[in-house]
């Protein structure tokens, strides 16, 4: 007698190929949410804009910076009881200042705290 063994066949694997035109379907599918994403941001404005009727009509105090000014005497003038530092540190924040460095005329809004 003849002895046959079976053996599991091994399985075939298909290769996916996509076609030009599939290509051109799956890029759509997915520029499509990016561009609506896009172009709602473009018509909404994507900005907020600030007024005096919005805020409750709060206005600042300013100070105009003159020739010799620092940063440093503007504090202890406006606030002579407080520590000069933290008054910078605020000046700098509420005016978005980069550095200490002022220039000739320019405007600072100084802080409410330290303005009654």
């Amino acid at each position: 007698m003849t002895t046959m063994t079976l053996t599991p066949a091994t399985p075939v694997q298909t290769r996916l190929r996509i076609t030009a035109r599939g290509r051109r379907v799956l890029a759509a599918l997915i520029a499509l949410p990016i561009a609506i994403g896009i172009a709602a941001a473009a018509l909404s404005g994507g900005s907020a804009t600030a007024s005096a009727e919005a805020n409750g009509g709060v206005s600042f105090e300013t100070v105009t910076v003159v020739p010799g000014d620092t940063l440093w005497s503007i504090a202890t003038t406006i606030a002579p009881e407080a520590d000069p530092r933290d008054v910078i540190d605020e000046i700098r924040r509420l005016n978005l200042l980069q550095s200490g460095a002022l220039s000739v005329g320019q405007e600072l809004a100084l802080p409410a705290a330290y303005t009654k």
